[in-house]
C-alpha cells in the first residue's frame, strides 16, 4: 500500500508511562502534516496512542474509537478540529466515500486514521505513517514514524 517513505522516528515503549513521550515525538513530526495513518495489529495500541495525542492537543472530551460511526470529531486547543477515523469495520471504500472521507483529509484539519489499508485509493499523497508493532509477548511496542510526500 505505501511507497517508500522517509523514516522520521523509531521509539520503543515498554509501558503506558512511555506513551506521553512517544506522543510528543509524534506531534513534533506531525507539525507539518494534517493526515496521520496508524497501522498495527488489533490491540497494538493505536487508539490508546490517539487518546494521548488528543490529550496533548487539548481535547477535553472523551476520545474513543469511532468503530461504528467511522469518524469522531474533537475540538482541541484554539478550537482546532481533529477528526479520528476507524475503518476497521468497512466492507469497501464506498463506505468511506459516503461519509466524505476525502473531503475531511483535504480540509487541513488534523485527521487521525486507523486501518488506512482498507481505503488505499482514498489516501492523500502527503501523510505520516505510524506503525505500531508489539513484540511476541505483547509487552513492548515499537512505534515507527515515516513521512510520505513532500
Amino acid at each position: 500500500m505505501h511507497k517508500t517513505g522517509v523514516e522520521r522516528a523509531s521509539i520503543k515503549m515498554s509501558s503506558l508511562e512511555d506513551l506521553p513521550a512517544a506522543a510528543s515525538v509524534l506531534l513534533e513530526e506531525a507539525a507539518a502534516a494534517s493526515v496521520i495513518l496508524f497501522e498495527g495489529p488489533m490491540g497494538a495500541g493505536k487508539t490508546t496512542l490517539i487518546k494521548e495525542l488528543c490529550r496533548q492537543l487539548g481535547v477535553q472530551e472523551n476520545v474513543s474509537s469511532p468503530t461504528f460511526a467511522l469518524v469522531n470529531e474533537y475540538e482541541g486547543r484554539d478550537r482546532k478540529l481533529i477528526y479520528h477515523f476507524d475503518f476497521y469495520r468497512i466492507n469497501d471504500e464506498r463506505e468511506a466515500l459516503d461519509i466524505g472521507a476525502p473531503e475531511y483529509f483535504e480540509s487541513g484539519n488534523l485527521c487521525l486514521i486507523e486501518w488506512p489499508s482498507l481505503i488505499p485509493s482514498l489516501l492523500p499523497e502527503h501523510y505520516l505513517l505510524v506503525e505500531i508493532e508489539p513484540d511476541a509477548e505483547g509487552k513492548e511496542r515499537e512505534m515507527r514514524v515515516r513521512k510520505f510526500g513532500s
